[in-house]
């Protein structure tokens, strides 16, 4: 599969420490660089709005998916390209996991974890075969590759699927790196119902 959009998974926090707000600024404008549209949550704050603008004001495309709910409350972006409204956030994810082609979280709260860990075990049982990145700004993701190494090693997670995501501090290889990325294959595949 050709990749020409990617869903980044981010809050609508800024976070306390100035890189994280430049980090999302420099994959924003990476990602229009590269012609690479940008599915989102819609939010127009915190991380969500530096990413979406950098893309915005570098030339690029940006989608937005957020629920009816939350579109006052996280003061949803006023210039994107397009925007999804839905009723769940079970829907918003279903809809970022159908428009992306990839997936890259940036430094996070609950909602960004939910995201990426969703994302990670739909790969691991086979409902979608896209690489997925973590933009490591300021060592965010550290923590959680010591834990997906301690759960490889518990045996509670396939020693495989250590190679699921792509993890760099760098935004520009990052995008070069998931772009060559060939994700492992599921552990298990999920059997729709007959």
């Amino acid at each position: 599969m050709t990749i020409s959009s990617i869903t980044c998974f981010c809050g609508h926090r800024e976070g306390n420490k100035p890189d994280f707000l430049a980090g999302a600024r420099l994959l924003g404008a990476a990602m229009a660089k590269r012609r690479l549209q940008l599915i989102y949550g819609g939010g127009g704050a915190g991380m969500m709005g530096a990413l979406a603008g950098a893309v915005l004001d570098n030339g690029g495309s940006v989608t937005g998916v957020i629920p009816h709910g939350l579109a006052s409350a996280e003061f949803a972006h006023p210039r994107l390209s397009a925007m999804h409204k839905v009723d769940t956030m079970h829907e918003r994810k279903a809809l970022m996991e159908k428009l992306g082609h990839a997936f890259i979280a940036l430094p996070g709260g609950f909602g960004t974890l939910d995201e990426l860990f969703e994302i990670a075990t739909w790969s691991q049982i086979g409902l979608h075969t896209k690489p997925v990145g973590l933009l490591d700004t300021n060592g965010y993701w550290e923590g959680l590759q010591l834990q997906v190494s301690r759960a490889i090693a518990d045996g509670f997670v396939p020693k495989e699927l250590g190679a699921l995501m792509v993890i760099d501090r760098d935004p520009e290889r990052l995008i070069e790196r998931l772009l060559a990325h060939a994700p492992p294959p599921p552990v298990v595949r999920w059997q729709a119902a007959r």
